[in-house]
């Protein structure tokens, strides 16, 4: 059972300017005393081919956290263009939202993000060096991807090994795979012409906590 669970994803400003911050009203709730502080991580996913181009935008600690509902903004700086393949600036990417506790990640929200011009015509003819100041980020708030991981919380040695064999009886061998964006099949038309009106993220579609493992959702 997770200690932690997060109720609510609210994406602000959105859709933004390349350079604008990423905003991410997020409320979580905390049903048991935690001993440390929990992390939070944004990633930006630079290309589809590697992981080196990822940057990661911000993290920082949030605690001590009470038990009960809290909630907070989480704002991070846009990517360095700079460290981005040229070719991959403009188009689909991914940014990954992860929360984790004593250096454990325990859930994970991927959202696509499209990043074009806002002026038709230049989406029709870009022009042959990026004008960044006219292009425009859209982030697909209502169709995250979420996937959970089991952690051991502050249990001790002998509740981990309980907890661990519940979980391989309960698993029977099934793996669950973390969540890996899919670059090739994304309608761009769709994440342009979104409404503004931030979306959530809501308790009903967060699931069950799946032990020894990720279990990715479509929401």
């Amino acid at each position: 059972m997770s200690i932690v669970n997060l109720t609510n994803v609210t994406i602000l400003d959105n859709p933004s300017t390349f350079f604008d911050q990423f905003r991410f009203e997020i409320t979580f709730e905390v049903i048991s005393e935690l001993q440390e502080d929990l992390e939070f991580k944004l990633i930006y996913v630079g290309s589809a081919e590697t992981e080196a181009h990822d940057q990661v935008l911000e993290e920082i600690q949030v605690g001590p956290v009470p038990v009960g509902v809290s909630k907070f903004v989480f704002e991070a700086p846009a990517p360095k263009p700079e460290l981005l393949p040229a070719n991959d600036i403009i188009g689909v990417t991914v940014v990954l939202l992860q929360v984790s506790y004593r250096e454990k990640e325990f859930i994970r929200v991927g959202y696509y993000v499209n990043t074009d011009y806002k002026d038709e015509g230049l989406r029709e003819n870009p022009p042959a060096t990026i004008e960044f100041d006219k292009l425009e980020r859209s982030i697909l708030a209502d169709k995250p991807k979420v996937t959970r991981y089991n952690i051991p919380w502050d249990m001790s040695e002998e509740q981990q090994q309980q907890q661990q064999l519940e979980q391989q009886q309960q698993q029977q061998g099934t793996l669950n795979l973390p969540f890996k964006p899919d670059f090739a099949h994304i309608d761009t038309s769709v994440l342009m012409n979104q409404p503004v009106e931030p979306q959530s993220l809501m308790t009903a579609s967060m699931g069950m906590v799946i032990g020894g493992g990720g279990e990715d959702m479509d929401m």
